[in-house]
């Protein structure tokens, strides 16, 4: 991942209906299997945007990766990783993911934390390999999630 034609830039408002394409296109395909939409396609981006927290990667002038992160007291939030369908494979995702915890560190933060829905196992899988632990499990607006956290000190 990386290289003259791959960057990371603050999300602007002409971008928030490729956004949308894509986290519709990303996580579509776990409408069957959760039963209802998961929770990133109920998510409203133009208010990510207004409040600084929504990022894109860039990859050959095309949104490949939507990021999401947001302060919190405690921690920093990873609200949402997603890449595109077209782009995935190309290490995209981790390297999001080394964004997401270079920005806490900076910001201050020890702990990053996440939540999935309990029947992506394949995204719990990662997290788990990228050294995130399970905190617990509840049901929130109807979908039943996953909890995790890393530490990063």
């Amino acid at each position: 991942m990386g290289g003259a034609r791959t960057t990371v830039t603050d999300a602007v408002p002409a971008d928030l209906p490729e956004i949308d394409a894509l986290v519709a296109a990303a996580y579509g395909p776990y409408v069957p299997r959760i039963g209802a939409l998961p929770g990133p396609m109920r998510d409203d981006y133009a208010a990510h945007l207004a409040a600084g927290h929504l990022r894109v990667l860039r990859e050959e002038g095309r949104i490949a990766g939507v990021l999401v992160l947001i302060p919190e007291a405690e921690h920093l939030l990873l609200d949402n990783v997603a890449v595109a369908p077209w782009a995935q494979g190309r290490g995209h995702g981790r390297y999001l993911l080394d964004l997401a915890e270079d920005h806490a560190r900076r910001q201050g933060y020890d702990t990053l934390r996440l939540y999935t829905h309990v029947t992506m196992v394949e995204n719990i899988a990662i997290y788990l390999g990228r050294g995130y632990r399970e905190t617990h499990r509840a049901e929130m607006r109807g979908l039943h999630r996953v909890y995790m956290e890393k530490r990063l000190s």
